[in-house]
């Protein structure tokens, strides 16, 4: 077996399989939790089921994997000739994901490095990429974790959301906020700031907020090399078009991914959630 550097990261990095299996990173999977039944993110449930869900407004909560879980990824991923382990996740403000992975860490065959990007989603992805490069050229663990660090720090991510509501159930944004919101019929955007989601901007209509949103990720973008990802839920057509625009207004990119968040980020936003995120390289 040739020894070498691997990569773990968490469902949330929403990579496409294909990129995964390219770059040999391994996902760990959150789980989605509808009604009694507790799911596995990517394999158990679909964002379409989710959305439904939510729309019923069905029970639905998340939980990070267990420390078990990343137990026995490190050992597997070890035995298939890892000399040390780069282990990226979402930001610990939004998931104790990162703690799990940590407990996890102390017991593993070989060294592993966890990192709490502060990201989600494919600004965690480009993370996991960008540490995945270096491994593949033969770099160290430390190598790999500064890649990725580096990467986080640049990379910026931002969204709109119909409603706070979900949000403000979840946890993940306060109440006063998400009451501010609705008081003022006004649609949010919002974006990563330290790890934590913040509210960006209040816009009075959604087409005004999808156009500002636009706007703050082509003035973020800039003309150096960027990578750009747009996600969305249940809203395929409007990401297209926002892709297509960025594609034009933004001279600097390179890749331009366009993907459906899963259901652990789709708990939380609920459908109708389109976001950009913007990582130079």
């Amino acid at each position: 077996m040739s020894r070498h550097v691997a990569i773990v990261t968490d469902s949330t990095a929403y990579l496409p399989p294909r990129t995964m299996e390219r770059h040999g990173i391994t996902a760990v999977p959150l789980t989605v939790v509808l009604g009694d039944q507790a799911l596995d993110e990517g394999t158990e449930i679909s964002t379409r089921s989710l959305a439904q869900a939510l729309q019923k407004r069905r029970p639905v909560t998340t939980s990070r994997p267990s420390p078990e879980l990343f137990a026995e990824t490190y050992r597997k991923v070890a035995e298939s000739g890892a000399s040390g382990i780069v282990s990226l996740h979402l930001s610990a403000e939004l998931s104790g994901t990162y703690d799990a992975a940590v407990l996890a860490a102390r017991q593993a065959p070989v060294p592993v490095r966890v990192v709490d990007t502060g990201t989600v989603a494919m600004a965690l992805g480009f993370c996991a990429l960008a540490a995945a490069e270096v491994a593949e050229s033969g770099g160290t663990v430390d190598e790999a974790v500064t890649a990725a660090e580096k990467r986080a720090s640049g990379t910026s991510a931002y969204f709109y959301v119909d409603t706070l509501d979900y949000l403000r159930r979840g946890g993940r944004i306060g109440a006063a906020q998400a009451l501010l919101g609705s008081a003022l019929a006004v649609k949010p955007l919002l974006q990563l700031d330290a790890g934590r989601i913040e509210l960006l901007e209040k816009v009075r209509t959604a087409s005004r907020a999808i156009a500002r949103l636009e706007e703050i990720a082509a003035d973020r973008a800039g003309s150096a090399p960027v990578d750009i990802a747009v996600h969305h839920l249940a809203a395929p057509e409007r990401a297209s078009a926002l892709a297509d625009r960025l594609r034009t207004r933004v001279p600097g990119v390179a890749d331009l991914h366009v993907s459906e968040v899963g259901a652990v980020i789709g708990a939380h936003t609920g459908p109708g959630l389109l976001g950009v995120v913007v990582s130079p390289r």
